[in-house]
């Protein structure tokens, strides 16, 4: 066995260690399948053998779920097209009758759960009779597979209602829920929480105790799912009742794996289990036939995991860890870096021009701190961590920084005085990075001497919880920037994407056209009321006025006012434009103003400003909610395109994954370029010419989607040129 080490001690009781070789977590694969396919048998056949135990071999923990590239083999033919859901179910199956082999093997099973026990991980836990957790905070057990697009494939969505009941499965399945160890005990995922690192003995004397505890409750005569299940069965009626229509509006009938996850919990569960986990296969081989499983698969978990591992650091330059940070400007987003930095173990001097500002900024670090406090922060960590932070307004404490980051005033003229200043006392031979978020980084990097050493290092508000850093490339920046500001990232614990310098680089750029369209929408009469509708039901976190209240519309309009300034006679103006300009000068600012395109009441809900039908008359004819969605996309989708074509972008994996977690594009599509692979480049011009003609310029296919349509190939599958250049 390559994945499982088999010890059989005095006692007759056989450990199975897992350690599978090459992966920093254990997972499930081809190996592990057969190696744990041949344990079971060896169990079960030795009449030397009174029981056995199963644990990881590995300090990372017991073990996370499928190994994805394993699992996208089985999404893939021969031939490279995509398998019928009936050939899935057959390769898929494997692993629930050999978890089903494990629970009916004749003799007593535990599982001794030392650190992170999720997805199949937890499935394999769940097949055993007896389940030890040890008490660490850091622990977590889980079943999050909802979150990248699938559901429990191995058991989990049928064995995790009989411990815990539908409502409370339900509840941490779809939302992919993780459990603390003293949360999965209260709700009986496992028999026994114990101390750290004693979880391999307890669960040893467990089956020395037990010699006959080899059935499962489920497989007790009379069993019943706790709280009920059944049609008959009013509590088991009402959660489904109401877990349909929840999940319906969470996911805006977008989502494949939600639903199916539901149709598989409420046919399982009445059901023995023996057919309900063929029940469950069945509809998981369903979701997983589907590109948008494959889809949200690659961009949220496998690219995502690759950035933040370090696929686009410089494999020549050494590793850069920041030890001091300079934080220039103590506002909102200059406090937040702080506070992260902090919390990485780095020294940081949060500078400000007024000490008020720069104390401000400290007492926005202590305010965050204190709400983890109970949450894995301790009151002695939070004041080791807040005593890293010193404000101050001397340029001098800066001394001895090894890496800088710019948050001040939005203007070239503030951001070069600063940076000059800085120079002064740290030399031109540190990293410079800026968090600006429009500013061209080339225009920036002039004020340092050295512009191979300046970077951009584009944050979002909240910082604290804001997943995503976009890392932008001036003309002249170096390898050396490029590497330290990566490691910073992962310092940090945040995911990045790398791009090239561009008015508004990727991020801010593309995100705009969402709230442009929008108010696009308004000018033209539509209903502002169906435009936010159809925002939200095409996946995106909230509607285009709604998100362009939060970010400011008069910073909108002082982004379209520097951009006139910068372009001149090159500037394509829009009719939102105007919009935007009139709503400032009637001091409708967005939410920090409590007056926008929406009305912020005092203790009461936000609504659509009534003002707006005055003031933007609505059409007689209005379109309908598709006509809205299709535009608001495919307005998004074109900016992508252009950002590709372009250059600022070098990678569909970072579109996809900036995306996704830098303003909440539509997650279900795995990001805008494996959207337009997925529905077809020749689809996608073909929408965007219609657009185009009806709409204006701004829908107008590039040169090259046109050549790509005609060529046959994709984003992620590239013509030849662009794969070799």
């Amino acid at each position: 066995m390559s994945t499982i080490a088999f010890d059989i001690d005095g006692d007759g009781i056989a450990t199975l260690t897992i350690d599978v070789p090459g992966q920093s977590m254990n997972v499930i694969g081809p190996d592990f399948i057969a190696d744990l396919d041949a344990a079971i048998t060896r169990i079960a056949s030795e009449d030397g053998i009174r029981g056995a135990v199963i644990a990881s071999g590995k300090d990372s923990g017991f073990m996370a779920g499928m190994d994805l590239k394993y699992f996208g083999s089985m999404l893939a033919s021969a031939e490279g097209e995509r398998p019928s859901p009936a050939d899935i179910f057959d390769k898929l199956f494997v692993l629930n009758q050999l978890f089903r082999r494990l629970e009916t093997c004749g003799k007593p099973v535990a599982c001794a759960i030392e650190g992170a026990c999720v997805g199949g991980g937890l499935e394999l836990a769940m097949a055993c009779h007896r389940r030890v957790v040890g008490d660490s905070p850091k622990t977590q057990l889980g079943l999050p597979e909802i979150l990248i697009g699938l559901f429990p494939g191995g058991g989990g969505s049928q064995r995790l209602p009989r411990l815990m009941g539908v409502q409370a499965a339900l509840m941490y399945m779809l939302q992919g829920k993780l459990f603390r160890p003293a949360e999965a005990a209260m709700l009986k995922v496992v028999d026994e929480m114990v101390p750290q690192g004693t979880a391999l003995d307890t669960a040893k004397a467990w089956v020395k105790a037990n010699p006959t505890a080899s059935v499962q409750p489920w497989d007790v005569k009379g069993f019943k799912i706790p709280g009920g299940a059944g049609g008959f069965n009013p509590a088991f009626v009402q959660t489904m009742a109401a877990a349909v229509p929840m999940t319906v509006k969470q996911t805006q009938r977008n989502m494949n794996a939600p639903i199916a996850l539901l149709s598989a919990v409420y046919e399982g569960a009445i059901l023995p289990i023996d057919q309900a986990i063929r029940i469950e296969s069945k509809y998981f081989a369903k979701v997983a036939a589907d590109p948008q499983a494959s889809n949200m698969i690659r961009s949220l978990f496998v690219n995502k995991q690759a950035a933040e591992r370090g696929a686009r650091r410089p494999k020549d330059q050494p590793k850069a860890p920041t030890r001091k940070l300079a934080m220039l400007g103590a506002g909102m987003m200059g406090a937040g870096i702080a506070t992260v930095a902090a919390q990485a173990g780095m020294e940081v001097v949060l500078f400000d021009r007024d000490q008020a500002y720069a104390e401000k900024g400290k007492a926005h670090v202590e305010e965050q701190l204190s709400k983890r406090l109970g949450k894995g922060m301790t009151p002695e960590k939070m004041a080791e961590t807040l005593a890293r932070v010193t404000p101050t307004t001397d340029y001098a404490a800066l001394a001895g920084a090894d890496f800088v980051i710019e948050a001040v005033f939005e203007d070239v003229a503030i951001k070069a005085e600063v940076t000059k200043k800085v120079e002064e006392v740290l030399g031109a031979d540190t990293i410079f990075g800026s968090n600006t978020s429009t500013l061209p980084i080339t225009k920036l990097a002039k004020a340092w001497t050295r512009q191979e050493n300046f970077i951009g290092i584009h944050f979002f508000s909240p910082v604290e919880k804001m997943p995503l850093v976009e890392i932008i490339l001036g003309r002249e920046t170096g390898p050396a920037a490029i590497a330290k500001a990566l490691d910073f990232v992962a310092q940090i614990k945040k995911t990045p994407i790398v791009v090239n310098d561009s008015r508004g680089f990727y991020t801010s750029r593309c995100f705009g056209t969402y709230v442009q369209e929008g108010v696009e929408m308004v000018a033209e009469g539509v209903n502002p009321a169906l435009i936010e509708n159809g925002g939200r039901q095409l996946g995106m976190p909230v509607g285009p006025l709604a998100v362009g209240d939060e970010v400011s519309i008069e910073l909108g309009n002082k982004i379209v006012l520097a951009a006139k300034k910068e372009l001149g006679d090159a500037y394509v103006p829009q009719r939102s434009d105007e919009l935007m300009a009139q709503m400032v000068e009637l001091g409708r600012l967005g939410r920090k103003s409590a007056k926008g395109w929406y009305d912020y009441p005092e203790g009461g809900k936000k609504h659509l400003w009534p003002g707006l039908a005055e003031l933007f008359p609505l059409a007689a004819d209005q379109p309908d909610v598709e006509t809205v969605k299709e535009r608001l996309l495919y307005r998004q989708l074109i900016e992508c395109a252009r950002c590709f074509e372009e250059g600022v972008l070098e990678t569909p994996e970072d579109g996809d994954i900036g995306a996704i977690f830098g303003w909440g594009f539509a997650p279900w599509t795995g990001g805008p370029f494996s959207h337009m692979d997925t529905v077809g480049i020749a689809h996608v011009v073909a929408v965007l010419d219609r657009l185009a003609a009806a709409h204006g310029e701004r829908f107008a296919p590039t040169k090259q989607l046109r050549e790509m349509a005609a060529s046959g190939a994709t984003f992620y599958r590239p013509a030849p040129s662009r794969a070799a250049a």
